[in-house]
């Protein structure tokens, strides 16, 4: 036995025993919220009819042929509604090349954002990580290639996908200054498992340098560039333009995105302080309040309630789409709608980041010239706020935040990313000074937004250079033989396959289902993992090692 297969033997046993262990709570927690059952039965190896690009056989023999009018498949993985903003325009031109692209996710948020932004024909749940649900996968889907975005590693995918002959790419690589350690500590068994990836393309020479010490092949990881830069303005939703009509003249706007627990009782508070100074309710201010998970709001409702402030929800005001109360707050409880609406900010406080959830993505509202604010947990986004303080492009909620020269900002930058360990109560001064001046100085608002929004025009062009190496990887593949027929016709036919929902899983087994095994690629990729809530099972269980 080999050192892999030792490996994948005891990760599979370790994964199967948190199943049982864990099944009470899940069984509990499906019983009484759909979320936990959403997705499910894809979880466990039940593909969606939708996927296929395999039919039953001709002629009344048994299993299932390739479909040779089909166009060849990519399978995207992004866990969550930051990868999937993130890989929109890269799906775009991967399919302009003639490419079928199907992507999975694996919180339920960016679930419903993947169905808007690539239709829901071609998304599905992540399946869980053992060997015989992914199998299923790459034999239904057969995919040329399968492309982590960030940080995703799942053994038994990496290895399944180089038994079948599948290329595994990582995009927009990067690993978290708090999952470093813990990749160093295990790269003995790492190693060998990342050797199976075909190519790395990391978001920064950190990145790069992390991920061949961890174990990826130091000839395959490369600098790519970080694809959220590429971000580009999402279509003007619906509640942004009703947005824009029932606002007062002038009002100034503040846009809190993506918030976390923790972050909302101090925002409201940091509002209630800044209507007062303002004159009450005659202050010309609104605030637009949006939770990084919908099933929140509940909760932030209570906190409004509990402030005294004037506010709306979202839903149910699009029915009436009355003006808005000066020094109102307005409760966005939907999904996708957040980056359109970024487009009405006078200032926008990016979220995740007065508590040590790591941070959100600051390029969204800066690519409008709005000026973003962040609190200084930002470690997710370390090489973007980098960029934008070097530039002056942001404001830090904090002790650089508090710094009212240029010079003084960027000797702050050049510290960056340096974690604050200060409590959350001390941050409110800072947070009401820096959301007051800018609402307070719309002349110094624009320049901060104008400068931020040139770093985001700057550092562009991401997406086109991974496409470039994606494309070139197929091609030279293609030219070896080594990816191309990746599944072989007699285990296509005599596969166990899952389909959708309505469907019956075909309870035909046998040692030959198994894949063809192909000689090994010449290349092989990187990725690591990110943590996401989305209150939905995650698809493997928590022994994945998170970046």
């Amino acid at each position: 036995m080999t050192i892999v297969s030792a490996m994948l033997l005891l990760y599979s046993f370790a994964l199967l025993m948190v199943l049982v262990v864990g099944l009470p709570y899940w069984l509990v927690r499906m019983a009484t919220a759909a979320k936990y059952r959403e997705g499910l039965t894809q979880r466990l190896g039940v593909v969606p009819r939708r996927l296929r690009v395999t039919h039953p056989r001709r002629g009344g023999s048994r299993g299932w042929e390739e479909d040779s009018a089909a166009p060849e498949t990519i399978w995207v993985h992004a866990v969550s509604v930051g990868e999937v903003v993130a890989v929109v325009e890269l799906v775009r031109q991967l399919r302009a090349e003639g490419y079928r692209v199907v992507v999975s996710t694996t919180t339920r948020t960016g679930q419903r954002l993947a169905r808007a932004r690539f239709g829901e024909a071609h998304v599905f749940y992540f399946p869980f990580d053992l060997a015989r649900i992914v199998r299923r996968y790459l034999r239904v889907l057969r995919p040329r290639m399968l492309i982590l975005v960030e940080t995703e590693f799942w053994p038994h995918v990496l290895n399944e996908c180089r038994r079948a002959g599948v290329e595994v790419a990582v995009v927009n690589a990067r690993i978290s200054d708090r999952s470093y350690p813990r990749y160093l500590r295990l790269r003995r068994l790492w190693r060998p498992l990342l050797q199976r990836l075909s190519l790395v393309l990391a978001q920064s020479e950190l990145d790069m340098e992390r991920l061949r010490e961890i174990g990826a092949p130091a000839d395959r990881v490369r600098l790519g560039g970080n694809l959220k830069f590429d971000v580009r303005p999402a279509p003007t939703a619906a509640v942004t333009s009703a947005l824009r009509e029932h606002l007062p003249p002038g009002t100034r706007v503040l846009v809190c995105g993506s918030t976390v627990e923790g972050e909302e009782a101090m925002l409201i508070e940091a509002w209630s302080t800044l209507i007062a100074r303002a004159g009450g309710g005659r202050a010309r201010l609104c605030m637009v309040l949006a939770p990084r998970h919908p099933e929140r709001c509940v909760a932030v409702a209570k906190l409004l309630d509990e402030s005294g402030l004037a506010w709306e929800r979202r839903t149910e005001w699009m029915h009436a789409q009355e003006t808005l109360r000066p020094g109102s707050v307005f409760l966005l409880n939907s999904i996708g709608e957040l980056a359109s609406v970024y487009s009405l900010a006078s200032v926008a406080f990016v979220g995740g980041s007065l508590v040590t959830a790591g941070g959100h993505n600051p390029l969204e509202p800066a690519q409008f010239a709005v000026p973003v604010v962040m609190g200084p947990h930002y470690q997710n986004f370390r090489g973007i706020v980098k960029r934008l303080l070097d530039a002056d492009g942001i404001r830090i909620v904090g002790d650089a935040g508090m710094m009212s020269s240029s010079r003084s900002r960027r000797r702050a930058a050049d510290s960056a990313p340096r974690v604050s360990v200060r409590p959350l109560a001390s941050l409110g001064p800072s947070l009401v000074k820096i959301l007051g001046e800018l609402l307070g100085d719309a002349e110094e608002a624009q320049a901060l937004g104008e400068r931020g929004s040139a770093v985001f025009s700057s550092e562009s062009g991401a997406t086109a250079r991974t496409v470039q190496a994606l494309l070139a990887l197929l091609a030279d593949r293609s030219r070896s033989g080594g990816a191309t027929d990746n599944v072989s016709d007699k285990a296509a036919a005599d596969t166990l396959v899952g389909v959708d929902d309505a469907d019956p899983v075909l309870l035909r087994s046998s040692e030959s289902a198994r894949l063809q095994t192909p000689a090994a690629p010449a290349g092989s990729s990187s990725a690591a993992s990110t943590t996401t809530s989305s209150g939905s099972p995650t698809s493997a269980s928590s022994t994945r090692v998170e970046a």
